[in-house]
């Protein structure tokens, strides 16, 4: 059913309702990973027969294919586009595995800061995985043959691919990272995730979507936490390293090499740069990745915030003058205090690990937990401040340096959730990215913030479908000339719809190419036949059969005309070529047309009758003639429509409505009736059925296709 829809007017964002409908009216959710939990994200959406992957990560506290995301409860070959938010691990860690080693032939996209980093740290990542080559997920063969494959989105670039629209936004969080709004048959879904919409000294908050959302798939990563004011966490965060470094101890600051790492280092700079007095105290960075994708970070200076931007004019805020890179711990010399950041951030292993195993028995030494810890970690075990820790060589060691968390996390905490509900306003949300425990407490409080709203909170575990049902009014939009026409409510409206996805038009069929831009192809077919009778002779036959039957020259050649679209030309004395436009009534009428042909050429009788006959007498008279060759006393009552044959005093009567033959001579009667048949054969090829209904009116109509090929 269509709702016309006046030209003139915009239309207006459609109610969604929750009714009972087909399944092509049912949006499907289910995470893959991140569903409560955080790690591995990977959201499977699939509506009106299309699949789509939000990101692809691995679990940072397992390895090998324990990390990878539940691919298995899913044809990876029917998805249709993967869409990667981020470059972080736990969110674009898997796409490797994904385009390389499964079926998955679907496109990517991810910003350009993403595509640009994603190379280099999962190139470091293959590199310090300490697991065995079996047990690699992919090589780094299997990661550089994925960067053609990989395609480019800026930010509020809309593009659309096999009917599904999306957009991304800037999500905060780190260089490049990005929501993205999808349109799919009108229903928009909301993906953000990870997202920070507080400003920090590097980034811009996130981005509000011009467009509301039906479903907002959001993180879920603090629950119903709220961060400290940034100045004051500044403040006891260099706080506390002055006084670590001024009590002759080490500083270890585990972090991811790429994202919060940055922000700390733009506080450290400064803060060094205003206190002379530790200017002797060296501050190393522990990353020869971070080093190198710093580059990155002057690079794209243009996607950053403003005050980022004013300083870059002037001279890039990320050539570090307090700072130096530490490619390797072989270069370092520990002798004295100093500032480490190292990675990665949750001390599984590498850098970080080896550090914090040399320096934990030390009471003057500290660790700055500068982020969220993920459950099962070593970073998130010593929160609780165990008295001794486990080493990567089974050997247990006292933990006795200072533990502090300081979260400097860009994620979104409960005040930033809430306000950014609070504008959005979906019908629809669904709480991904968070510990099961966080997770429900942010979800029991916006159900109570939201009790007189119509909004359901659903928090599905991995590999649990959440179904949403909606019901669309298809709309058709009437262009070209026929919407030049007043347009009321009970008027019927004929035209071609055109659906090109989810969108209906509805135009004049002459004018497809100009407003569907879709080429209106006409195919002809042709045939030849051997003829070898005269062409009055077929012309009238074929008068008996079509009442629209026109002669005239056509291509050069004497020709006839049957309905408007099939010409029968007479090429040479012995041939004849019939030609027409393909279509399926076309077809139909030729077939007859080649039946009667091929009845005159092989029934002599019929050039023997009309050779000596008058084309334009009817038909009780062409039955009259062909009797009185074979009776000579026959008589015909026009008034009657009979016909009286006397052959030797034996009369026999022909009666041309019933069509049938009274005489007492049986032999006489089927003789007559043998005759009779005979004429009606040639004059009519084609049985009268196919000519006549019961009721005797039977029209030939002969409608055109102009359905285009899509």
């Amino acid at each position: 059913t269509f709702q016309q829809v006046v030209p003139s007017l915009s239309m207006s964002k459609r109610k969604i309702e929750r009714i009972e409908t087909s399944d092509g009216d049912i949006l499907e959710i289910t995470p893959l990973g991140a569903g409560n939990e955080v790690g591995r994200s990977c959201i499977i959406l699939s509506f009106k027969g299309k699949k789509i992957m939000l990101d692809c990560g691995i679990h940072p506290a397992y390895s090998g294919i324990a990390g990878l995301p539940y691919f298995d409860e899913v044809d990876l070959s029917s998805i249709d586009l993967l869409l990667v938010t981020h470059f972080h691990l736990d969110h674009c860690g898997s796409v490797p595995y994904l385009l390389e080693r499964t079926d998955f032939n679907g496109k990517v996209y991810m910003t350009f800061a993403t595509k640009s980093i994603y190379k280099m740290l999962l190139e470091d990542f293959v590199k310090v995985s300490n697991i065995s080559v079996e047990e690699l997920l992919f090589d780094e063969n299997n990661l550089m043959n994925t960067i053609p494959k990989i395609e480019t989105i800026d930010y509020h670039q809309q593009i659309q691919y096999d009917g599904i629209k999306f957009k991304c936004y800037n999500a905060g969080h780190v260089l490049g990272a990005a929501m993205f709004m999808i349109e799919i048959a009108g229903v928009h879904i909301l993906y953000t995730g990870d997202y920070s919409r507080q400003e920090d000294r590097h980034l811009m908050a996130a981005e509000i979507p011009e467009v509301k959302p039906d479903i907002l798939i959001v993180e879920s990563t603090y629950g119903v936490q709220v961060h400290e004011p940034r100045d004051e966490r500044e403040d006891r965060f260099t706080g506390i390293i002055h006084k670590v470094v001024k009590s002759g101890g080490r500083c270890l600051i585990p972090v991811f090499a790429l994202g919060r790492a940055q922000e700390l280092l733009l506080i450290l700079e400064e803060y060094w740069r205003d206190n002379p007095s530790l200017h002797n105290i060296p501050v190393y960075y522990a990353s020869t990745l971070a080093n190198k994708c710093i580059e990155y970070y002057k690079t794209y200076t243009n996607m950053m915030n403003q005050r980022i931007k004013a300083q870059a004019s002037i001279s890039n805020p990320f050539n570090f003058k307090h700072i130096k890179n530490l490619g390797s711990l072989k270069h370092f010399h520990d002798v004295g205090p100093a500032v480490v950041m190292a990675s990665p951030g949750m001390l599984q292993n590498g850098t970080s690990r080896e550090l914090f195993e040399k320096w934990c028995s030390f009471d003057n030494n500290g660790v700055i937990l500068p982020g969220y810890c993920v459950e099962g970690t070593l970073a998130k075990k010593i929160l609780s401040t165990p008295a001794a820790i486990e080493r990567l060589d089974g050997v247990e060691v006292p933990l006795k340096m200072k533990v502090e968390y300081i979260s400097f996390s860009a994620h979104s905490d409960y005040a930033q959730t809430s306000e950014f509900i609070d504008i959005l306003m979906p019908p629809h949300i669904i709480l991904v990215h968070g510990d099961k425990n966080e997770m429900n407490r942010l979800k029991q409080k916006l159900v109570i913030k939201y009790q007189q709203k119509d909004i359901s909170i659903l928090t599905p575990v991995n590999c649990e479908t959440v179904s949403l049902e909606f019901h669309e009014t298809k709309k058709a939009r009437i262009i070209g000339s026929i919407a030049s026409n007043e347009l009321t409510e009970d008027k019927l409206i004929s035209g071609l719809l055109i659906q090109k996805d989810f969108n209906y038009e509805l135009i004049d069929p002459d004018e497809i190419n100009t407003y569907a831009h879709i080429t209106k192809t006409t195919l002809t077919s042709s045939i030849n036949i051997p003829f070898k009778q005269k062409f009055d002779l077929l012309e009238t036959c074929l008068s008996q059969m079509y009442s629209d039957l026109t002669r005239l020259v056509y291509k050069d050649f004497e020709s006839l005309k049957v309905y408007k679209e099939i010409y029968i030309q007479a090429i040479s004395p012995k041939k004849l070529k019939i030609e027409w436009k393909i279509s399926p009534v076309n077809n139909m009428i030729v077939d007859s047309i080649i039946s009667i042909i091929l009845q005159i050429e092989s029934n002599p009788a019929t050039n023997h009758y009309l050779h000596s006959c008058n084309h334009n007498e009817d038909e009780l008279e062409i039955i009259k003639k062909y009797l009185k060759k074979q009776f000579l006393n026959v008589t015909l009552d026009e008034d009657e429509e009979q016909i009286e044959i006397n052959l030797d005093n034996k009369i026999a009567i022909y009666d041309h409505q019933t069509k049938t033959v009274d005489c007492n001579d049986e032999i006489i009667k089927q003789r007559i009736e043998s005759i009779i048949e005979l004429v009606n054969s040639i004059i009519h090829p084609i049985s009268k059925p196919l000519m006549y209904s019961n009721n005797n009116n039977y029209k030939t109509t002969n409608p055109t296709s102009s359905s285009p090929s899509n």
